[in-house]
């Protein structure tokens, strides 16, 4: 199976933005089989070769790294069945069920990304990261400042959205000098995507020049999750 999408991958998803229910997909269910899913696992499969060399902690079956199509709908008030993009995440073996960061591919007609980075935590592990940057914030902006530079034929990359409070939580120092990671709800970094590089025959080796880059970013922001007394409950509240 090529390691690439189709054109017919993007016909699919664009349909299925138009008709997001369960009669359309599953009278196309053939076609999201060969031109989604398959493709998908291919993609994974190519990249995590190539990522057991720099991050092998984050290799995983295809089918535990590819996200679900299907939307969770139970507390939501759209109930539309389906996502209209096709996305991926890479955890790290044995912090799976954890806010930990990972690396993140999001594919669709109207473009995709490449992202690194803890995304809406919960709530211990919000805290823990807090915790954790409050002491190496500055480790933590060394690490992120190549980020903000091109490099080669790779874009400046983009913090994601921090979703940031409007004050430091509580038990923070309201003049800290990391105020403005401890405010945050979010830490990553992500680069867009065109659609049509997910065609073509090169697209994992792209996928993977953003990973490599973002590996050490990804590494230390583990820390915090992989500490014996990381302990987020002790002596500080949201």
């Amino acid at each position: 199976m090529a390691a690439h999408f189709t054109p017919e991958t993007m016909r699919f998803l664009r349909g299925l933005a138009k008709h997001n229910d369960r009669d359309w997909f599953e009278e196309r269910r053939p076609i999201y089989e060969k031109h989604l899913k398959q493709p998908m696992q291919a993609v994974i499969e190519a990249i995590n070769t190539d990522l057991s060399g720099f991050a092998p902690e984050y290799v995983r079956p295809p089918h535990k790294i590819a996200m679900r199509i299907f939307r969770d709908t139970r507390f939501s008030p759209d109930k539309r069945p389906y996502k209209t993009n096709l996305a991926a995440w890479w955890a790290r073996q044995g912090l799976e069920k954890t806010s930990a960061p990972g690396f993140f591919l999001q594919i669709g007609p109207a473009g995709g990304m490449v992202a690194a980075g803890i995304y809406a935590p919960e709530r211990e592990d919000l805290l823990r990261t807090r915790r954790w940057l409050a002491d190496h914030h500055e480790r933590y902006r060394e690490e992120a400042a190549p980020l903000l530079k091109a490099k080669g034929n790779l874009p400046a990359m983009q913090p994601i959205p921090p979703n940031a409070l409007t004050r430091n939580p509580k038990g923070f120092a309201p003049d800290h000098p990391a105020s403005d990671l401890l405010r945050s709800r979010n830490w990553g970094f992500s680069a867009a995507l065109a659609a049509e590089d997910a065609l073509q025959p090169g697209f994992p080796d792209l996928v993977l020049a953003h990973f490599r880059r973002l590996a050490p970013f990804v590494s230390l922001l583990t820390e915090p999750f992989l500490s014996a007394d990381a302990d987020p409950r002790r002596g500080l509240r949201l």
